[in-house]
Formats: structure tokens, C-alpha cells, sequence
């Protein structure tokens, strides 16, 4: 697999991980890079970092437990 980040695949469903630090250290980097180059996936990051953010902020009254 190439290191150009237009070269590797998409990351879309490794950012839930990424996100939460649950990946290992090869697929975490693979992903960062991936994101310098890519902005579709760089926008879905965003939205994927700022809906775990808010979810954080949820008690468990909140989710009706």
C-alpha cells in the first residue's frame, strides 16, 4: 500500500475508531495520513469528533435509563 494519502482507501469506517483512540498504532497512523490528503473524509471526521463530543455530554438520565 502506498503512503500517498490520494493512493489509500478511504478511512470512513475506521473514523468511529479513530476517534475514540481504539485503533492500533498502524491503522491510527494510516488513518491521519489518509486525512492530510483527503477532505470528503477529513469533513466526515469532523462530524464524527463532534457527535462523540456531544454524546459524552449525555448523563444516563439523559438517555432515558
Amino acid at each position: 500500500m502506498s503512503d500517498a494519502p490520494g493512493d489509500d482507501p478511504h478511512v470512513r469506517l475506521l473514523l468511529g475508531a479513530y476517534v475514540l483512540h481504539a485503533l492500533e498504532a498502524g491503522e491510527t497512523c494510516r488513518v491521519a495520513r489518509h486525512l492530510q490528503g483527503c477532505d470528503d473524509c477529513a469533513r466526515d471526521y469532523v462530524e464524527v469528533a463532534e457527535a462523540s463530543a456531544l454524546l459524552a455530554l449525555l448523563s444516563a438520565e439523559d438517555l432515558g435509563e
